[in-house]
């Protein structure tokens, strides 16, 4: 017999995805619809108009199209979907998730070249434009906004203009940015965008989507590797009826459209980013006074999630550090900077300052245990 849940309460998730949500969110999976019911159809067309509406591109020339599966299918879709079949991808990398791009285009017989900066810096205007003038093969460029290995936020709209000059298709993934982090799409010439139900909207797993730019998308006929990833035919089958062409996340959709719901109620991007960016200081503020230190230099760092460095002492074991805080009832997430021993602490999900002090004050529990003293 599988272990009982005692409590409706989980523990909250200090983590870049899957979050915290909201009750009611999760009382929106409570209900059964057919993939064709006229409802769901209605709900699938309100959450495409939702997207477009946050975004700040409605009514124009932009579409919206949900892809099933994590955010990573979202993202292997616009890659084996975008880029032609003599074309080339150009990847901005400052991090694990630029690195996983990579990876993609070369499963996918992709030809790709990538560009890669230290974790802890900004891309390198230059290169990017070297690279673009000295290689005529790129057709396409692409780059993570908020890279999760670290928190930092790449300058995507001086990057995006680097892509249009050069007359390139400029394909940002915004997994950890989209809905708390405003992002201009004309300003920073974006053609494509990627996020996830499961990040700052606060929804749960199960689906990305796509904000696709409509000539952009119009232009990739014949480009796709991929039958279920094929995000022109996607589009197209939305358009036509309604409908997925393959079983959508019926429950998953209908617990996203109520995320929107509370998000527009928070104030939009504008208040969640504002309850995040609280979130965020209250956590770095108290982390300091601990004696932790920050990955990345305050400049460079997002209000999303937050890479802090171990803590220089003998007694300090992440693993045991984690268990306890487990233990307390608390989630936070390991790291994975490459070049340094880290751990993670989001600031996003349906948390607030109080649940920050929460963490914190079981953090100085958790090093009084281990009998650790910093500074």
């Amino acid at each position: 017999m599988s272990e009982m849940i005692p409590d409706w309460r989980d523990k909250p998730l200090y983590t870049p995805g899957p979050l915290t949500t909201s009750r009611t969110v999760k009382q929106a999976m409570l209900r059964d619809l057919g993939s064709r019911d006229y409802a769901f159809i209605r709900a699938i067309r309100e959450i495409r108009e939702k997207l477009l509406e946050m975004a700040g591109v409605a009514g124009g020339a932009f579409e919206a199209v949900p892809v099933q599966g994590s955010g990573t299918f979202a993202i292997e879709s616009v890659l084996t979907s975008t880029v032609p079949k003599d074309g080339k991808a150009l990847i901005i990398i400052n991090g694990a998730y630029g690195h996983r791009m990579v990876k993609i285009c070369k499963v996918a017989g992709i030809a790709v070249s990538a560009i890669e900066t230290p974790e802890d810096q900004y891309p390198v205007v230059a290169e990017i434009e070297r690279a673009l003038a000295q290689d005529p093969a790129i057709t396409n460029v692409a780059v993570v906004h908020c890279e999760t290995t670290t928190g930092i936020v790449n300058p995507i709209d001086v990057i995006g203009a680097c892509a249009k000059k050069a007359g390139k298709v400029f394909f940002v993934d915004a997994m950890s940015s989209f809905g708390a982090v405003p992002i201009d799409f004309e300003a920073c010439g974006i053609d494509f965008l990627v996020s996830s139900a499961n990040k700052c909207v606060e929804g749960v797993p199960g689906f990305g989507f796509v904000i696709a730019r409509r000539d952009a998308l119009l232009a990739t006929e014949g480009y796709a590797r991929s039958l279920s990833l094929d995000l022109l035919s996607q589009w197209r089958g939305l358009e036509s009826n309604g409908q997925f062409r393959f079983t959508p996340p019926t429950h998953v959709l209908l617990a996203f459209r109520q995320a929107l719901a509370e998000l527009e109620a928070e104030g939009g991007v504008k208040g969640r980013a504002a309850r995040y960016a609280a979130n965020y200081q209250c956590v770095v503020e108290g982390m300091r006074a601990m004696g932790f230190v920050e990955y990345l230099p305050p400049e460079r760092q997002g209000y999303i999630i937050t890479s802090f460095r171990y803590p220089e002492h003998p007694n300090f074991s992440f693993d045991e550090f984690y268990k306890r805080l487990n233990d307390k009832g608390y989630v936070i997430y390991p790291g994975k900077v490459s070049n340094a021993d880290c751990f993670r602490i989001g600031n996003i999900g349906r948390l607030f300052e109080s649940d920050m002090r929460d963490l914190l004050r079981a953090i100085r529990e958790t090093l009084a245990e281990m009998q650790i003293v910093l500074g």
